[in-house]
This record gives structure tokens, sequence and C-alpha cells, in this order.
């Protein structure tokens, strides 16, 4: 893959990029309706896929927040046309890398030295490119390790950058105005996070320590010595991801395994530790020779507020809304319904969010669950679908869910989507759920 010789870091260059970008799609959007007026067939498919690939091209060359932003979308089917999903997935295996140089110049910025006089030996070909940094691999004292290295400017550019995906975010994708408004505090507060690699390696360290206990998960070992704000060197591990794995052929019996050292790994952090590695793309595990799951990112961790987990898991429980004034309670408690709504919106959304709870809950309410059934998955996304085409809920003025909820929504449905892939038969029946969370 051709490296990337430089990134665009200025808020005038990246807006620069955006426009580019806008016009582009302006010009697909023209294509489209002279072939509708010609009489030519048009459909909206290909539309989508001219705009998906000048967005995605856009967002390689920027990188940072609006490229983890797609990333983060492009696991939610029910959000993105499928042509901007597939697109837009590429994000979490393979971006353009940065080159050699660019690589040399953080390493010194970092430490002073390059990469040839901290290690034995140092791959300047990145293994992998993501959204916030690249992958080297390299070798020190007989270790094999895996290098992660952050792209220039990422940081600084957030703030800027997450304006400038909101228009693309409400018009081109269609999503809720006043949502986006509250969410993006949110999610500028984890992308921050993320790129501050020294906080990265507190919490993996710790995390994967509360976790080593676990049935057949696999953690790399850190190394604080060769990292910094920029740069994170922890073991190397083997492995395959998902697909690869997938396409191994491998027995239910494993794929059940696998999906339930997935299941258990997250239910512990959400039910014990109360912080959750809030980033479970098909990218952040590698499948072991030996059965196990390897986790390789704790960039993106959300740490559960007690005021959202109890009414949040509360909702787990069929009793805990048989009442309709007990649910009015916890939906209020979890910004689902507001104390301004009026009746008529109160009639409209109350059923609707009791199906949602329904619907994503029903894992939750088995001793074992088949994530292998595409009709619950199909359900859910038609659903999803549904709710989007409603003019009462693409023009509400109003955000419904709580902000704390972004991330423990988008981590379950990372971790379903994972589950569905491989097929997995599980045990559901949560052994970490806190009792007093059923109240």
């Amino acid at each position: 893959m051709k490296t990337q010789q430089n990134i665009p870091v200025g808020r005038a260059e990246r807006a620069g990029e955006f426009l580019r970008t806008g016009a582009k799609i302006g010009v697909n959007y023209l294509k489209h309706y002279a072939r509708q007026v010609s009489g030519a067939e048009s459909p909206r498919e290909l539309l989508h896929e001219d705009n998906a690939r000048d967005v995605y091209q856009s967002l390689s060359k920027l990188k940072g927040s609006a490229l983890k932003v797609a990333q983060m979308m492009s696991m939610d089917k029910a959000i993105l046309p499928r042509a901007y999903a597939e697109k837009f997935q590429m994000s979490q295996y393979s971006v353009p890398p940065l080159s050699a140089p660019l690589v040399i110049q953080t390493f010194r910025r970092s430490f002073g030295k390059g990469p040839d006089e901290l290690f034995d030996s140092f791959s300047l070909n990145a293994s992998n490119a993501a959204s916030i940094g690249q992958v080297h691999k390299a070798e020190k004292n007989g270790n094999t390790l895996a290098v992660k290295v952050q792209y220039p400017g990422v940081a600084a550019s957030i703030r800027s950058d997450l304006k400038m995906v909101k228009p693309f975010a409400t018009k081109l994708m269609g999503l809720n105005p006043a949502d986006v408004d509250l969410y993006s505090t949110e999610v500028e507060a984890r992308l921050l996070e993320e790129t501050d690699y020294e906080l990265e390696l507190r919490r993996s360290v710790e995390i994967s320590g509360a976790c080593s206990h676990l049935n057949d998960l696999l953690f790399p070992r850190y190394y604080p010595e060769l990292s910094s704000r920029f740069i994170l060197t922890m073991d190397w591990l083997p492995g395959l991801h998902l697909n690869e794995f997938l396409e191994g052929n491998p027995s239910q019996e494993e794929r059940d395994r696998a999906g339930q050292a997935l299941w258990d790994f997250y239910e512990f952090q959400i039910h014990t530790l109360r912080q959750v590695h809030a980033d479970p793309h098909p990218g952040n595990f590698l499948l072991q020779a030996d059965g196990r799951v390897g986790v390789i990112d704790f960039g993106c961790i959300k740490e559960i507020p007690e005021t959202f987990y109890h009414p949040y898991f509360s909702l787990i429980n069929p009793e805990s809304i048989r009442e309709e004034s007990s649910t009015i309670k916890l939906f209020e408690a979890l910004e689902f319904l507001h104390p301004s709504d009026t009746p008529a919106e109160r009639r409209f959304f109350l059923p609707l969010f009791l199906k949602m709870i329904a619907m994503l809950g029903k894992p939750f309410q088995e001793q074992y669950f088949d994530f292998g059934n595409d009709d619950y998955f199909n359900g859910i996304y038609g659903f999803a679908e549904e709710l989007a085409a409603m003019p009462e809920v693409r023009n509400s003025k109003k955000a419904r869910g709580s902000k704390d909820g972004l991330y423990i929504n988008r981590t379950y449905f990372g971790l379903y989507s994972l589950l569905n892939q491989l097929r997995a038969r599980v045990r559901t029946h949560s052994a970490f759920l806190q009792p007093e969370a059923m109240i």
C-alpha cells in the first residue's frame, strides 16, 4: 500500500479537505439527478457508493477523529447505508500508513532518538494502520514487540474535526441534530483519551491485570520505558483476526469458546470494574491457535457512573418495567423521556423504547443465546430503520438517551456483532451482574 507523506494538521488545511469532499458529493448528486432526468436508471445505492468512496478517501487522508467516527459508525449497520458501512469498515484494519520519515520524527520528538537506537530491530513498514495510529513490528532483547505510533496532530484537531463532521452526520447520513449535539461532547472526551498513550498504558496494565483470571483470554505485556505520550510498546501477539479465523472454517465448539471468552470479558468489566473496553471491533482481537482470544487495544475505555449503571441494568429485569410508573422513572433517569415531554410525546416514545429494550435485552433473558440467529439481528436492524424513518424521531428537538449510554450501547452492539460473525452460542446468564442493579 502506498504510504502517506504528510497529514493535514492545520485547521484551514483540514477544513479545505472537507470542502473538497463536499464539492465531490455535490457533483455525485448532480450526476445522479442528471441520470434520472435523462431517463437512465440511477439507483440510490449507486449514489451511496460514489459518496462513500469520496468521503472515505478524504477521511483516510485526514486520519484522526474524523476517521475514528467513521470507524464507529461502520459498526452499526442500522445507521449507515450499506455502501458507507462496507467502505468505512476498512478503517478498522488498514488505511494508507505514514511514511518512514514521519515515523522517525515522532520517535525523535518523544525520546530524542530514532527507533533504530531504541530497538534491536524496527520495521519502518507499518504492519497495519488505523484511525489514530499505526503499528510497527520490532525486536528487543529477544522479544518481539508491537509498537503503536500516533499520527501527528491527531489530538489538536479533534474539536475542529468533530464540528466539520457534523454536517456529514446530520445531512448525508440522516442523523438527528439534537443527538449529534448531545453526544459530540462524549465522543470528544473519549477521543482525547484515545490520543493519550500514557493514559492507555496505565489502563491497559490495570484492566488486563484485573481480567487475567478469566478463562481463554490473553493480554500482552507492556513496556513503559519504550512508551510515551505518542508511542506505546507491548508484546507482539500472534493470532488471527476474526475474518482470518472464520476462513479456516472453525468448529462450532471453537466458535462458542471464543464467543464465551468475549462475553465474560465484557460482563466482568461492566459489572465488576465499572469501566469497559468500549471499542469491540474485530481489529482489536486476535484468535490464538490454542483457543484463547488476545486483546490488544485499551485506548477507548468508558467509565460507568453508578447513576447510569443502576437504572440501565434494571431494565434487564422484566419486573422493573412491569408497572408503567416504574418504567417511566427508569426512562427519565436514562433520559429516554424528559419531564418536559407532552402527553402525546410520552404516548409515542414509551412503547417504542419498551420494544427496543425487549429486543436488545433478549440475550439476558435466556440461559444460553444463539448469536448466529440472523432473524434476531434482522429484526433489530429492521426496527432501527423503522425508527430512523419516523418523522417524530428524525425531527425531535430533544436527544433521547443519556450521553453515558452512547459508548455502553456501542459496546454491546459491537459485542453482539462479533458474536454474530462467530455464529457463537453463549451462556449469557451473567455471574457478574450485581444484585442491586436488578432492583
